[in-house]
């Protein structure tokens, strides 16, 4: 992520049970808006939906960096926690 950015927002913990539905098909940040996967515990399959796709294993020590407006979805396949923060230009 640029260095300038700063964080506006931080979603609540969401589990394998609770993952917004939104976040499991394909969506897209606003424009400008970046956002950092941070995991808490367990594993988060990351899917970058460009050509070609790319997919990541999130884990504690490995969070996903979301660019604006690139495509992307996640996955649970076991038990997880992770929360999203979004980050934007620091003003001038």
């Amino acid at each position: 992520m640029p260095l300038n950015l700063t964080a506006y927002q931080k979603t609540p913990v969401f589990t394998q049970e609770t993952i917004p539905k939104v976040l499991l098909h394909r969506h897209t940040t606003k424009e400008g808006s970046w956002g950092k996967i941070s995991i808490i515990s367990g594993q988060l399959c990351y899917r970058i939906l460009t050509d070609p796709p790319e997919e990541y294993w999130l884990t504690p020590d490995s969070p996903g960096i979301v660019e604006p407006q690139v495509p992307h979805q996640v996955e649970s396949l076991d038990p997880v926690e992770f929360y999203v923060e979004f980050y934007h230009e620091a003003e001038s």
